[in-house]
């Protein structure tokens, strides 16, 4: 059962300013993973770092919000979803401080896995917390997409914002998100209605077995990896091969990420349109597509003459396959098994982060060149593309139409 709603989540005006605070924390999660991807190279020199070690600054996020994510449902059932969102702020704020103000590595690290391990507290209760406040229908609807495209837009400001941030110092970029956080915390004790607590959802051997949800956890699992292997690549690589700024950086990635932030708000009816396999296929092509232009070209020597159609075909691939994967999983079992399935999907988004960035820090740390690199995100693409070709044949004709 239901706990009532708080008084300000009751109102028209309540609900608006409870998507303005869940929206803003969304657009923060988001811009933790972009603004420390440009300041790498000048955390790199100032600490004398070697691409693996340093890659532990972006892997570190996602692997405390993968290991998180499965014990996120648990606890909010526990504790409350009020409760847990508004513990995680604080917690946060201290863990960027104290990365910001840090000279040592394993802090940097650990201050990165904490943050990461906060983001997967508030994204699936801030999500939950909208499903609950807004009626069914067009209004909540309205909510999620809003949700969503605040999400995707994060990405896009953290690179814009990095690339003033590091001008004067890298400290910026792990320092600016705590009075962020504050902001959001004391708005969020006004508006956050209080905790909506249900069942504890278990990972049961049906979610585990479902073919479909498995099929779209590796493949945004593989897209997620391809994605963010190769930005890593392109900014430890630029900053050296090309002499660029982070400003520099920061604008040559955006083609990457702006296909996405740009069409999200249509994602539903895009996947409703064409089919959520044919957009998950083509998306994987357009990732594999864009890491093996790089790989079958001559080393560029110019922005133009590689990078960018690698980064545009990329950046396609996201803009086809991230919502359609998303509807994917959800429509893949039963409203019953959803709550529990979808922590299984999220950390498995994570989990193709976590486990391709130090891959890539690695090849990089021992060749000194990214050809090997490109190789290995190569075969992490192949490997999307045959999920994605072969989940078609595999659903059931009622679910082709997902």
């Amino acid at each position: 059962m239901s706990e009532p709603l708080a008084a300000p989540a009751r109102t028209e005006r309540g609900r608006s300013l409870l998507l303005m605070v869940l929206s803003g924390n969304m657009v923060l999660d988001a811009i933790e993973v972009s603004v420390v991807l440009v300041a790498l190279p000048a955390i790199r020199a100032d600490l004398g770092l070697t691409p693996w070690s340093v890659q532990w600054l972006m892997s570190g996020f996602a692997l405390g919000f993968a290991a998180m994510l499965m014990s996120a449902p648990a606890i909010s059932a526990r504790w409350g979803l009020r409760n847990v969102y508004l513990a995680a702020m604080p917690v946060f704020a201290a863990a960027s401080v104290i990365g910001g103000l840090s000279d040592s590595l394993a802090l940097l690290i650990a201050s990165r896995v904490v943050k990461g391990a906060c983001a997967a507290l508030t994204a699936p209760a801030g999500l939950a917390l909208i499903t609950a406040t807004f009626p069914d229908g067009p209004r909540q609807r309205r909510a999620l997409s809003v949700y969503s495209l605040f999400g995707a837009a994060g990405f896009t400001v953290g690179l814009l914002l990095a690339g003033v941030l590091v001008v004067d110092s890298w400290r910026w970029t792990f320092l600016f998100p705590a009075p962020v956080a504050l902001v959001l915390l004391v708005c969020g004790l006004r508006v956050i209605p209080d905790s909506v607590r249900h069942a504890r959802p278990r990972v049961t051997a049906a979610v585990l077995r479902n073919g479909p949800l498995m099929r779209a956890t590796l493949g945004a699992a593989t897209l997620n990896g391809t994605f963010i292997g190769l930005l890593l690549l392109f900014t430890l690589g630029t900053s050296g091969g090309f002499g660029w700024e982070p400003w520099q950086i920061s604008l040559a990635l955006l083609p990457a990420c702006l296909p996405l932030a740009l069409s999200v708000r249509f994602a539903g009816r895009v996947v409703g349109r064409f089919g959520a396999p044919r957009l998950i296929a083509a998306g994987s092509l357009s990732a594999f597509a864009g890491v093996a232009l790089l790989l079958l070209l001559p080393e560029p020597d110019s922005y133009a003459a590689g990078p960018l159609p690698a980064l545009l075909l990329v950046g396609i691939a996201l803009q086809l396959s991230f919502a359609a994967l998303n509807m994917q999983a959800a429509q893949s079992v039963g409203p019953a098994l959803r709550a529990a399935s979808m922590p299984v999907y999220q950390a498995g988004v994570q989990i193709g982060s976590a486990l391709v960035l130090p891959l890539v820090g690695a090849l990089l740390t021992v060749n000194g060149t990214g050809r090997p690199t490109l190789l290995a995100l190569s075969l992490v693409g192949a490997l999307g593309v045959a999920v994605a070709v072969a989940g078609p044949r595999a659903l059931p004709p009622e679910e082709r139409t997902v």
